[in-house]
């Protein structure tokens, strides 16, 4: 347990470190800050998805546990978009934001050591990783690039944006990673090393932007986003892993799947998300809410499904 608070600690304390620039003028505002996201997304995350994607076991990817996972993520999602269009309507940019805040949790700083610790074994993580950037993440984008106001067919507006998100680098990477795995290629030290490296700055540039975001306004401190940063940080801390337990009970799982299950389902948003919506710079107030109440809220709560599992 001393690691997962371990993990958490270091999320904080990026945070406050970009904060901190942030409030001395050493991270600019606007535009400028974004520069984080933008290595990030183009760079250094894919990276990160590669140099992990590729020493992966692909035995692991037909495990139950990312079946129950894959169910619990789509059927949050879904419900967001529901709420959203029956109590607080927003445009498809803001509610896939939204809905991606809900149900698309940290599979990699706080999912490791959770998976490790918690539940004793970190073989779902990275398939859980490439099922989110592979099928849910060019969704999330073609969302966010979704142009509501511009010229042109519904249709063709729903395609440009499709293809925004299925050609973006944080996709093609764990794919390309996919491929060599698959393969059973072994890639090249002298070529591996320096995407590792890059892949590193991936999270520390994403934190210490999204600490910077918060010199710019409180959380819930935007009226007209309360209601759907509330609904997607609810939706992803309790209904996420109640409805991975109601599948997992379902497909009738043994215990010790069925609370890998729910634990990494109650995992916060991942600050991937934050990252897309900042890059694009649409529903980011949504999505940097929501992470930071779910990663405040995520420890107590998986340590109440620990209690009621017995761990």
């Amino acid at each position: 347990m001393l690691s997962v608070i371990t993990g958490f600690a270091i999320i904080f304390a990026v945070i406050g470190t970009g904060y901190l620039l942030a409030r001395k003028g050493v991270i600019p505002p606007g535009k400028q800050r974004l520069m984080f996201n933008k290595v990030a997304f183009y760079a250094a995350t894919p990276s990160l998805l590669f140099s992990s994607v590729v020493k992966s076991d692909l035995s692991t990817f037909f495990s139950p546990v990312v079946l129950v996972v894959l169910i619990a993520t789509v059927a949050t999602a879904v419900l967001y978009w529901v709420f959203s269009a029956i109590f607080f309507r927003q445009g498809v940019p803001t509610t896939s934001a939204g809905a991606s805040s809900a149900s698309y949790f940290n599979s990699v700083n706080i999912g490791l050591p959770i998976s490790i610790y918690v539940i004793g074994d970190a073989t779902w993580v990275i398939p859980v990783l490439v099922m989110q950037m592979v099928l849910f993440t060019p969704f999330v984008i073609a969302g966010l690039t979704f142009d509501e106001s511009g010229t042109g067919s519904r249709a063709r507006k729903i395609g440009d944006a499709i293809r925004t998100g299925v050609l973006s680098p944080v996709v093609i990477s764990p794919l390309v990673g996919l491929v060599v795995a698959g393969m059973n290629w072994t890639v090249p030290e002298p070529v591996l090393a320096p995407i590792e490296i890059l892949g590193g700055a991936s999270i520390p540039m994403i934190l210490m932007s999204f600490g910077a975001s918060l010199r710019g306004g409180a959380v819930l401190d935007h009226k007209p986003d309360r209601p759907a940063i509330l609904t997607a940080s609810a939706l992803k801390i309790a209904v996420m892993p109640l409805i991975a337990w109601a599948v997992g009970m379902a497909l009738g799982l043994p215990n010790n799947l069925l609370y890998a299950g729910v634990i990494l389902s109650a995992l916060p948003t991942a600050q991937n998300v934050y990252n897309y919506a900042a890059t694009y710079q649409r529903g980011e107030i949504v999505a940097r809410d929501t992470v930071f109440i779910t990663t405040f809220a995520a420890l107590p709560a998986m340590i109440v499904i620990a209690l009621l599992f017995g761990n």
